[in-house]
């Protein structure tokens, strides 16, 4: 059991590394890499691309993560029955429950963001039409994506806080 739950934590950190690592070189390399371009059509083209691959990176990480942090509550010896108590008791149920808010936000903004406001914003940027509108999409898409890589460090800090205790 040990090794399927060493086996577990080490995917379950690969995928927050990866998906929160898509993240950064989007925000950090991507963007700003196309935006000296000055090119708005290729910009645009090549925001959709990378946009679509990374959203099978993201929602793939997001199952490994449900996964195997359920394998590690197992491990822990929670189970089902204590989702109705022991699991939010003390300092591991508090950083437990900060890190499922901001997990399920994360997953809120990521379906908005995936299924909705970055494929609107895109298929404008595209069309050329409004161009107006398309700068306030993808202005807005970027500052949801901003606020989701924020909301994914508080969900590092908060494991932190379970594997290690409650600061205080």
């Amino acid at each position: 059991m040990r090794n399927l739950y060493l086996i577990s934590v080490w995917i379950h950190v690969l995928a927050a590394a990866t998906w929160i690592g898509s993240m950064v070189f989007l925000a950090a390399v991507l963007v700003p890499t196309l935006r000296r371009r000055g090119d708005p059509a290729l910009t645009a083209e090549l925001m959709h691309g990378a946009g679509r691959k990374l959203r099978v990176v993201g929602w793939t990480s997001f199952a490994l993560l449900l996964a195997t942090g359920t394998v590690s509550l197992a491990y822990r010896d929670y189970g089902w029955e204590d989702l109705a108590g022991r699991l939010w008791q003390g300092g591991f149920g508090l950083a437990f429950a900060c890190k499922m808010t901001l997990f399920g936000l994360v997953l809120l903004l990521s379906a908005l963001h995936d299924f909705w406001l970055g494929p609107l914003a895109g298929r404008v940027a595209r069309e050329g039409t409004e161009a107006g509108a398309a700068e306030r999409l993808r202005q807005l898409a970027s500052w949801m994506g901003r606020l989701n890589l924020l909301l994914a460090l508080g969900i590092v800090l908060f494991a932190v806080f379970m594997v290690r205790g409650w600061p205080g």
